[in-house]
């Protein structure tokens, strides 16, 4: 297939699945593998990583006023009662650092797992199941905007992404969520928090891996590679940002077990391909 028309199909895949809690790295692993593309191949690796950047920049957009308004009440908040530590700002930064870390020393790790379509598959399934059972026990939120957050909750869910780094289709969004909710947060304020935290999380991770590849690569990438990556990015960002506007009025009305439903039956299906590819 043309490289660039498969730069946006993947490009779409990203934006659909970004912020869903079923796992946009599994999808397009998935994708990859179904198009034929080499894995071990680090500029599809990077190219991976890079075009979720995109995703992530329409949170940017779509919250741009709201961003504002935590950047003008820092550190005091706008009712006065925060600081440095409890701010909502300082609470994503706190939970990205400790989500951050980790996964920098298991890097080599997630990157191997990257390639495994079993562990992909399973951790599918066990997020489902585990996302369907959060969502059915924890109903009754304690706090209903992120600004009621505390340091405390903001640690455990920054500790809940490292699992989803470490293990591919465990789903970063999932994580948070489940997380969020588990420590009293509602399914929006839980979902809006993941949002917030997609953006340093995302930006680290899109320069870590694009200065590797650079930096293995001395050649640098070629026109037509650049043009590639630009594609996916710029079709990301546009079908993620229609995505959010949805997906927020989504979970208010019906939560995320149908998402938990998808995930049991999609890692069923490369569990059983798996089996039947041997």
């Amino acid at each position: 297939m043309n490289d660039y028309l498969l730069s946006v199909i993947l490009g779409i895949i990203e934006g659909l699945t970004e912020f869903l809690p079923v796992s946009s790295t599994a999808h397009l692993r998935l994708a990859q593998d179904w198009f034929g593309i080499n894995m071990k191949d680090g500029y599809w690796k990077m190219y991976a990583i890079v075009i979720q950047l995109g995703a992530i920049l329409s949170v940017v957009v779509y919250f741009w006023n709201k961003l504002l308004k935590f950047v003008k009440s820092f550190p005091r908040g706008e009712q006065g009662d925060k600081n440095f530590l409890t701010h909502p700002l300082s609470l994503v930064m706190i939970a990205f650092v400790v989500t951050a870390l980790p996964c920098y020393l298991i890097d080599k790790k997630i990157g191997e797992n990257l390639e495994s379509l079993v562990i992909i598959g399973l951790s599918l399934v066990i997020g489902g199941v585990v996302m369907w059972v959060i969502d059915a026990m924890f109903n009754t939120p304690r706090i209903d905007r992120i600004e009621e957050m505390s340091l405390r909750q903001a640690i455990v869910i920054g500790a809940a992404q490292i699992l989803a780094a470490a293990f591919p289709g465990t789903s970063r969004s999932m994580s948070t969520i489940a997380a969020g909710q588990v420590m009293g947060l509602s399914r929006a304020s839980a979902l809006e928090f993941s949002f917030f935290l997609s953006i340093p999380v995302m930006f680290a991770a899109t320069g870590f891996k694009l200065m590797q590849f650079i930096r293995k690569t001395p050649i640098g990438l070629s026109d037509k590679q650049w043009i590639v990556l630009a594609i996916g990015f710029v079709v990301s960002f546009f079908v993620a940002l229609v995505v959010v506007h949805y997906f927020m009025a989504w979970v208010k009305k019906h939560g995320f077990i149908p998402f938990a439903i998808y995930r049991i039956l999609l890692g069923g299906g490369v569990l059983v391909w798996v089996i039947l590819q041997q």
